[in-house]
């Protein structure tokens, strides 16, 4: 993802009998679902929808065995911020892996559009005027297909890296939380629980990333996925695929907290009481993400020089290093593998001496156009299966009470 996410804890105060809140997103119209009504003795199911009026309650799915059980039945609220205790670690990890795999292969042709967008010296074939434009020109001089070229490895790869980074945001946020400020929500506890799970998140992810690059590139000389795979590890050695590991990591950091710090100030505007609410999901992760991808892009540019060792990059070192230290420097450079760039300093010295201060904002069109939607599918997806989740268990939680009442 570069899909990273928040959730913060809810911190108002609870209302026994009133269940998450479901804010439609047209002219602020609001709609509530009263579905899962038993309406009579004979098991009659009725869904219906019918419009909210300010003031009134929220959405209550509620099974109603008779009327004198009704009050029995809304005792408890379900709280969504929060799952229920006793989740599974493996409810966070599905619900992340499902946003991830989402997020990344429905935004992948904008991603292999930016890739091409960033390189410093494209070719004459590679030059797009926008990110239209270049979808327009790969489509038809390369075929329909290849704008998804690669998808399948970073599908691989987003699946348990995005499994394992909402399970250890989830509980390190939480567990710090409690430590700090018990029952409420801690911005600190937020960005260290970020900042860990990010670690984990670019330690699966960061060989993905770099096949996919590779794929992505103008006149990628490789088959596919596994031919990369091969073709990286005969010439390059296991290092190439963290060569922009600690970039990765450095560019993250700033974008996840300006990611967290964005989502955080608009849900207060937008979704004060830390409900579910879709809209304001999808309104304050796109935007946070868009205002951290343009922010973080000198670093992303520099990431993308580091996975694609992008040919021409490499030449002008190379020459450079021939007319510093003569032949006998060069061909001592050569002999020890100066063929690669390597290290977050010589990739920025390199994008600058290619294209000047302009060359570190390349592609951020592309980059703030495939991350606003990634950050806002990635936050619908996994609120929504979180929702879902706890709405289930609150339920069962329910019928077991009333069980147990007989």
């Amino acid at each position: 993802m570069e899909v990273d996410s928040f959730v913060s804890r809810r911190t108002s105060v609870d209302t026994p009998g009133v269940d998450s809140r479901v804010t439609g997103a047209a002219a602020g119209a609001e709609f509530r679902w009263l579905g899962g009504r038993l309406l009579d003795v004979t098991g009659t199911f009725v869904e219906s929808l019918s419009p909210r009026m300010a003031g009134e309650q929220d959405f209550t799915p509620v099974l109603h065995r008779a009327t004198s059980e009704t009050s029995t039945s809304v005792e408890s609220e379900m709280d969504y911020e929060g799952l229920p205790q006793g989740v599974a670690t493996s409810t966070h990890m599905l619900a992340g892996a499902v946003a991830g795999i989402m997020e990344h292969c429905l935004m992948y042709p904008i991603d292999c559009v930016k890739t091409r967008m960033q390189s410093l010296h494209p070719e004459p074939g590679a030059r797009y005027r926008n990110v239209m434009d270049a979808l327009r020109q790969i489509v038809r001089t390369e075929g329909i297909w290849r704008p998804i070229r690669g998808v399948n490895v970073l599908a691989v790869g987003a699946g348990p890296a995005h499994a394992l980074y909402f399970a250890c945001y989830e509980k390190i946020k939480f567990t710090l939380s409690d430590a700090i400020h018990p029952g409420a929500n801690s911005h600190f506890a937020n960005g260290v629980a970020g900042c860990m799970a990010t670690v984990l998140h670019d330690a699966i992810m960061n060989p993905a990333e770099v096949v996919k690059q590779r794929m992505q590139m103008f006149n990628s000389p490789y088959r596919g996925v596994l031919d990369c795979v091969g073709s990286m590890m005969r010439r390059e050695g296991p290092a190439a695929f963290y060569r922009s590991y600690t970039t990765q990591l450095t560019m993250n950091v700033p974008f996840q907290a300006l990611h967290f710090m964005t989502y955080e100030y608009l849900q207060e505007l937008l979704n004060p009481h830390r409900q579910y609410n879709p809209s304001s999901h999808v309104v304050s992760g796109a935007l946070a993400g868009g205002v951290a991808a343009a922010a973080t892009t000198p670093l992303d540019v520099c990431k993308t020089l580091l996975n694609t060792q992008e040919a021409q990059a490499i030449h002008m070192i190379q020459a450079e290093t021939t007319t510093a230290a003569g032949a006998v420097g060069a061909a001592t450079a050569s002999a020890h593998g100066s063929r690669h760039i390597s290290g977050l300093g010589t990739a920025f010295r390199t994008v600058y001496r290619m294209g000047g201060m302009p060359a570190f904002f390349k592609g951020v069109q592309a980059r703030v156009i495939y991350q606003m939607p990634s950050t806002a599918i990635s936050w619908s997806v996994y609120e929504f299966f979180k929702y879902i989740i706890t709405k289930r268990q609150h339920e069962r939680r329910l019928r077991g009470d009333r069980d147990g009442d007989k």
